[in-house]
């Protein structure tokens, strides 16, 4: 028996390959199969079982390509209703892979149909629990995305959630090795560990979730603090229960090369957003007019769930050389399919075919330490509000990237402001919606608040009573 972890840094996202005796399973795969089969070719194994713990919010799962290009069943726990043939399991029912076993274990709470999968081994022993969205390390599923398809309060569903727990994997023993489905960076939770394997026992100890001292604790514990899911959820759970175009056509798609005049061309018929990959440092030399700027380099995928509002919606891209076809799957990965080409040999192609380009205005965080006066100016940090309580430049306003389509009728845009992140990555996809929205009067500094942290600009941690911005 083998198991592998196909962990997927940019959405925090675990699959799980499980081999035994010429048999395997996999537990809620990527969107792009090949990888899967390939390795299933390498270990001349058949795939007996395709595994879902839950309708997942965060990415769209490759289960309907894997099950026809393999034709392994997919299963979903108790409650689940999905739009196209699959087994709707049974609580405690039995799976046999190989030598080994796998109970599915209906695990209510973060969704209705969530269920975790127990592996039991060629002894017979409960080795390993697949906890999906149920159990995190160092947290649990959030509790407040399923509350319309089950016709329930947030809270309503914690206690589900709390019996599940509780009920079923608490008594679990301690060796038992849990395997979740993210980890830290997913907006599944709020408290995740950066590890992405554990032991129960040490989840039993340290996992406040596990630790309340009864139901109405933990309801209150899980939905203290939670923030407002990103806007592509609710689309991704549809894909995810409804069906998608295979991954096979998207790929083909986006990947049509388009010289400039062709993609401008695109972009003018169809209303695409042409969305450009390069990194903040590249696309601040010179970039496309109204293009928007989410960086491969950084969690491109969820930021374009974040920014982005309609899956549906037309895509041009413009990425460095020999990228275009990783943007396209990590954007087919959260659901955005509509991808329509791709600029050939990149930004130097629209220069040389003498388009307009335009520019943001950066600066460094030494020029930003000459210029500002913190008590005068309008400075904005577009970083988390936990990254900002912990130090920010005083008099700063804290605008988080995320809720940017909220705040930015807040901004005056004949008053100058400066523009600042953690590092640069999400300051310029502020910048670049704000440019494509209009608004131009403002620095963005590079390097954003590590840079800035080594000038002598005043800061603190104190938070003052939150300001608002005069439109």
């Amino acid at each position: 028996m083998t198991i592998e972890q196909i962990y997927t840094g940019c959405l925090a996202q675990g699959a799980y390959y499980i081999t035994s005796n010429g048999q395997a399973a996999i537990i809620d795969p990527l969107r792009e199969t090949q990888p899967y089969l390939n390795r299933l070719e390498k270990d001349n194994a058949t795939l007996k079982y395709i595994f879902e713990t839950h309708f997942h919010a965060d990415f769209v799962s490759g289960h309907l390509d894997l099950s026809k290009k393999t034709n392994a069943p997919i299963v979903y726990g108790p409650t689940a209703k999905p739009e196209f043939d699959a087994i709707v399991g049974e609580d405690n029912q039995i799976f046999e892979l190989g030598n080994v076993k796998i109970k599915l274990l209906h695990t209510p709470g973060h969704t209705m149909e969530s269920a975790c999968f127990l592996l039991i081994d060629e002894k017979g022993k409960e080795t390993a629990l697949f906890s999906g969205d149920t159990l995190f390390l160092g947290d649990v599923g959030r509790p407040d995305l399923a509350q319309k398809a089950a016709n329930l309060t947030q809270e309503e569903l914690a206690g589900l959630l709390y019996d599940s727990l509780y009920n079923k994997i608490m008594p679990l023993a301690d060796d038992v090795t849990v395997y979740p489905a993210h980890g830290a960076g997913s907006a599944c939770g709020k408290n995740m560990m950066k590890e992405t394997v554990d032991s129960l026992g040490n989840q039993k100890k340290m996992n406040y979730a596990l630790n309340q001292p009864n139901k109405e604790a933990f309801v209150k514990a899980v939905t203290d603090g939670l923030l407002p899911p990103p806007a592509y959820f609710g689309m991704n759970v549809a894909m995810n229960k409804k069906g998608y175009h295979s991954f096979d056509k998207v790929l083909s798609q986006g990947m049509k090369a388009l010289s400039a005049s062709e993609l401008e061309t695109v972009a003018e018929a169809t209303g695409a957003l042409i969305l450009d990959t390069r990194s903040d440092k590249e696309f601040a030399k010179g970039f496309i007019p109204q293009s928007i700027n989410i960086g491969l380099n950084g969690d491109f995928a969820p930021w374009v769930g974040a920014m982005i509002v309609d899956v549906n919606q037309p895509i041009l891209l413009v990425a460095d050389e020999g990228k275009a076809e990783d943007a396209v799957t990590r954007l087919s990965r959260v659901g955005f399919d509509n991808v329509l080409g791709y600029l050939e040999a990149g930004i130097e192609a629209w220069k040389l075919a003498g388009k307009e380009l335009d520019t943001v205005n950066r600066i460094t965080a030494e020029q930003f330490a000459a210029k500002v006066n913190v008590k005068e100016d309008t400075i904005v940090d577009v970083r988390k509000e936990t990254e900002y309580s912990a130090e920010h430049i005083k008099e700063a306003y804290n605008k988080p990237l995320a809720s940017i389509n909220e705040w930015i009728k807040d901004v005056n845009p004949q008053e100058f402001f400066y523009l600042h992140c953690a590092g640069g990555y999400r300051s310029m996809v502020a910048a670049s919606i704000l440019m494509a929205r209009g608004y131009r009067n403002f620095a963005e500094v590079e390097g954003g608040f590590n840079a800035i942290s080594k000038t002598n600009v005043p800061k603190t941690n104190f938070v003052c009573q939150s300001k608002i911005m005069n439109g």
